[in-house]
């Protein structure tokens, strides 16, 4: 008969674990939390010290009695969840369930799930951290007290559904103020002269640069680029001063989470979400370490595999002197080690067979970025080269490499890049001149955050913790503040109403500064420093007061929001104003309530983001060319070129007619309210024919229909999200 009971959090581990712990061992699973706060209402008792009110989750009773029962069976419980503050509260609430049996109840840790590791933390049992159960409790309810308390004032202002987060609303705001900062951006135009030479002995084209006129850097435009070239069109090159040197490139840290989910972001194009749910399970099969990791320390036994490996594989020439041991980040809470592969002397090639493809893709980054930690730097060569053109300086820099070392196995980033290869020259050598080509350019304004650049700002700023990164990001556009394009994140009208509503009602919630103080004092309350309840009752007062005088503050942001707009009311002729709703931006009369004629804002109303992009299509209302602008949702539409005048505004063609019969009408990208993209007729609102699915110009081969559409899925239970072509009609099945 089985002697004890291990408890985990996942059905997968559980699996995992019983292989290594044998019969003696009844191993359950408690499928992740199984008490919170409920659902409706507050759940905290705010005068008896936020006591937090904790009731089974719905559907977690028969988990419960389940346990109990196996509970009875034995002499030994161990509570073995994840070994971060969420598994500590996991196993707490376990044991308030649990202790009703009056079995003895052991807390185990383990930082990954393999034998030794499993076996030695059985050999070892402690007691649960209270503190960590205290920084987690701290959390919850502090965010209950936010959400549950703001979330109604945002129903009255807004619409009903949003939500507040002491976290996601700080995501936000960073998202809405780089948009502004976008949108607030002047290109300005300069121009660069750029010579193509090669040595006079060998033919071996590389370019320079213009880099100083006599003692003058300066910036030049077209007319002063144009004139200067022609003048260094007559001089004679040559060169100058031509200096080597090494520059060595060392190996970056093996994964942390925030790490891991930026480079998985660039390099296998995963959302964070999808990253942390592929990670879950690798780890849970036992191949890498514990995914929730600030730190990049590693085990010395799992350095001395990796060394082995690389000597065995590469050569000593790879291998450094001693393990690279690199620094955690000051402040980290360094729990646990960085994550790697548990085995490193197995290669990504050795397990592919056993791996989903997905599974194969970020355990194969994973395995060789820890690997890539422990190899020699990269040795490169590189060169300036300076050449003189009578008073004209030109100057080319490149670099060769000599040695590969670490990225040999692996190179951080997108993709490795190229290096500009120059010819061997000597001071004094003749260059032939092939080309002079003066070039325009603009200043470009700062990119839209994408998840992996989002993440970096989030961490760098210490808003949120490792473990919340990807739930913050999911949460923001499951919500509809945030929208995606192209992988870029941009606000959406409510987003950005949600945000200075925030600003002005709540303004320490929404504060980059205070937010991560907040998330610094839970950290000190994990450390066992200070009582959980002394740092809410520091906190709620300022907060209690803000709810009073947050509806009146919200009012006032939401008026000083509003636009004065060119558009006559039709009702009374009075000039309309651009308002904020529920559903984003629209015009209303300015002699609301007298008057309550209200619009929709066309795309054409919106302030474009750039310049207009000429078309050779004409306007069918005026005549005048039509012009591509980009909307500030991001959005590029044609628009006539004669706007405010005329305000006709159609989407892109996509190539394909709309199906409809006797309409002849095009489809296009168009956008919802809460700003999710879907694609339609050009003579909308004539014509309502509308489509979640992305058309394709590609004629069913099946049945001859006018087009295909891409159709997204993600199976039950999984984060795994395919594409595949399909028929637009449904009386055909023809899929690719």
């Amino acid at each position: 008969m089985p002697k004890s009971l291990v408890v985990v959090e996942s059905p997968a581990k559980a699996k995992t674990i019983k292989k290594i712990l044998g019969a003696d061992y009844i191993v359950e699973s408690s499928v992740g939390h199984i008490r919170d706060l409920p659902p409706k209402e507050l759940g905290v008792d705010i005068e008896n010290a936020f006591a937090p009110k904790y009731v089974l989750i719905r559907g977690k009773g028969k988990v419960v009695k389940s346990l109990q029962s196996e509970a009875r069976k034995v002499d030994n419980i161990y509570l073995a969840a994840d070994p971060d503050r969420e598994g500590e509260a996991i196993c707490w609430h376990l044991f308030e369930e649990l202790k009703k049996t009056k079995k003895p109840i052991y807390r185990i840790t383990y930082n990954e799930v393999t034998k030794n590791a499993i076996l030695e933390a059985i050999q070892k049992p402690g007691d649960i951290d209270m503190a960590l159960v205290d920084a987690q409790q701290a959390r919850r309810v502090l965010d209950r007290l936010v959400g549950y308390q703001i979330s109604p004032i945002l129903w009255r202002s807004v619409k009903p559904g949003l939500s507040a987060g002491r976290v996601q609303s700080v995501a936000v705001r960073l998202i809405c103020e780089r948009e502004a900062e976008i949108e607030a951006f002047k290109s300005e135009e300069y121009w660069t002269l750029t010579a193509t030479l090669t040595p006079t002995e060998v033919q071996h084209l590389f370019p320079a640069k213009l880099h100083r006129i006599g003692k003058k850097k300066g910036e030049i435009n077209e007319a002063r680029a144009k004139e200067l070239a022609a003048d260094a069109k007559t001089q004679a090159y040559l060169v100058e001063k031509v200096q080597k040197r090494e520059r060595k490139q060392k190996p970056v840290p093996p994964f942390i989470t925030s790490t891991l989910q930026q480079e998985a972001s660039r390099k296998l194009r995963f959302v964070a979400k999808r990253t942390m749910f592929i990670a879950q399970q690798l780890y849970e099969v036992g191949l890498i370490t514990y995914m929730r990791t600030d730190s990049t320390r590693v085990a010395q036994e799992a350095l001395q595999a990796a060394r082995a490996y690389i000597k065995t594989t590469f050569g000593e020439e790879y291998l450094p002197n001693r393990a690279v041991n690199y620094q955690t980040k000051k402040g980290a809470q360094d729990a646990h080690e960085a994550i790697r592969p548990t085995l490193p002397l197995q290669s990504p090639a050795d397990l592919k067979p056993y791996l989903s493809n997905d599974q194969f893709r970020l355990y194969e980054l994973i395995w060789m970025r820890f690997i890539a930690s422990q190899m020699n730097p990269a040795i490169f060569d590189g060169t300036t080269i300076d050449i003189q053109a009578g008073t004209y300086l030109f100057r080319s820099t490149g670099s060769v490499m000599k040695f590969q070392g670490f990225r040999r196995v692996y190179m951080e980033g997108e993709s490795d890049g190229e290096d500009v290869n120059l010819p061997d020259v000597k001071e004094g050598d003749t260059l032939n001149l092939r080309k002079l080509e003066p070039k325009q350019h603009f200043t470009q304004p700062p990119p839209r955050y994408n998840e992996a650049t989002l993440v970096k700002m989030l961490e760098a700023k210490e808003i949120g913790r490792p473990s919340t990164y990807a739930s913050i990001l999911s949460t923001i556009q499951d919500r509809g503040y945030v929208t995606k394009e192209r992988g870029r994140l941009l606000p959406t009208d409510v987003g950005r109403l949600v945000n200075e509503l925030l600003k002005h009602g709540f303004p320490n919630i929404v504060d980059v500064e205070f937010t991560a103080k907040m998330e610094d004092q839970l950290d000190v309350i994990a450390d066992g420093k200070v009582k959980w309840v002394e740092t809410l009752g520091q906190f709620y007062p300022a907060f209690q007061t803000a709810l009073k005088e947050a509806p009146d503050r919200m009012y006032e942001a939401r008026k000083a929001m509003e636009e004065q707009s060119d558009e006559k009311c039709e009702k009374c002729g009075t000039n309309m104003i651009i308002k904020w709703g529920r559903y984003g931006r629209f015009l209303g009369c300015a002699n609301y309530p007298e008057c309550q004629n209200i619009k929709r804002l066309t795309s054409a109303d919106d302030a474009p983001t750039a310049e207009p992009e000429p078309t050779d299509t004409a306007c069918d209302k005026c005549g005048e060319p039509m012009v591509i602008r980009v909307s500030r949702a991001g959005a590029k539409f044609l628009s006539c070129s004669g706007y405010p005048k005329c305000k006709n505004a159609k989407p892109i063609p996509m190539g394909i007619d709309c199906p409809e019969p006797d309409c002849d009408g095009y489809l296009g990208e168009r956008r919802s309210r809460r700003g999710k993209v879907f694609y339609g007729c050009s003579n909308y609102p004539k014509c309502e024919f509308s489509t979640w699915d992305k058309p394709v110009p590609e004629p069913c081969p099946k049945c001859n229909a006018p087009f295909l559409v891409e159709k997204t899925e993600k199976a039950k239970g999984s984060e795994v999200v395919t594409t595949r072509l399909a028929c637009r009609t449904s009386e055909c099945d023809y899929t690719k």
